[in-house]
């Protein structure tokens, strides 16, 4: 069945497309908010509650990316978690960069319909990614999470997290020099592309 008969059925209370529709993204929702959030508790809860904040605003999708849509009740809902929290990040940010280049995405941080194990290799590549990405201030962490991993252009990302395209340029591009940066301290996790890239970068 198509998505927007799903979403459709969904609005007019059949629970059935409902939990379809939640079947088809509940795995990026939950990845998304597992790199933001970056406790897998605390992601599930969030995206437990952006599961029931969907349902209750259904009726106000006027079409457009479903996925998108319902990423930016996820990343509110994550946003909550973290006020709850109030977490800091662990790791200072560096002064960015001026040449507003970006940098390709890296391709072990994107999400590709897989289990964390196998969309990043190994347990110990996986802890690595996560500790930097805790190590970015929250504004950048939700960026390179929605790019990077969810898969989102520019445009979407802008309307899920209300800033222009070109802040959501900006703050990808810092994202992943920081991430760059602090990834080099685990070179030998690195898939050997990137681990040889990194050896010629420091010489």
């Amino acid at each position: 069945m198509e998505e927007t008969e799903l979403i459709k059925l969904a609005v007019d209370g059949d629970l059935d497309a409902f939990n379809q529709l939640v079947l088809q993204h509940q795995e990026v929702a939950f990845n998304v908010a597992y790199r933001i959030v970056a406790d897998e508790n605390a992601a599930a809860d969030a995206t437990q509650e952006a599961v029931i904040s969907m349902y209750r605003k259904l009726d106000t999708y006027r079409g457009g990316s479903f996925k998108s849509w319902f990423l930016r009740i996820v990343t509110n809902a994550c946003y909550d978690e973290l006020r709850r929290q109030r977490r800091r990040p662990s790791v200072p940010i560096e002064p960015e960069t001026n040449d507003g280049e970006l940098m390709e995405s890296p391709e072990w941080l994107e999400d590709k319909s897989a289990g964390p194990e196998d969309v990043l290799g190994t347990s110990e590549l996986e802890e690595a990614i996560q500790h930097c990405l805790s190590g970015l201030d929250q504004k950048f962490r939700v960026v390179i999470t929605l790019v990077d991993v969810s898969g989102e252009d520019y445009e979407s990302v802008a309307q899920i997290i209300g800033t222009p395209i070109g802040t959501v340029k900006s703050r990808l591009a810092r994202a992943r020099q920081k991430m760059q940066h602090c990834l080099q301290g685990f070179r030998e996790l690195l898939p050997d592309q990137f681990r040889h890239i990194s050896e010629e970068d420091d010489e």
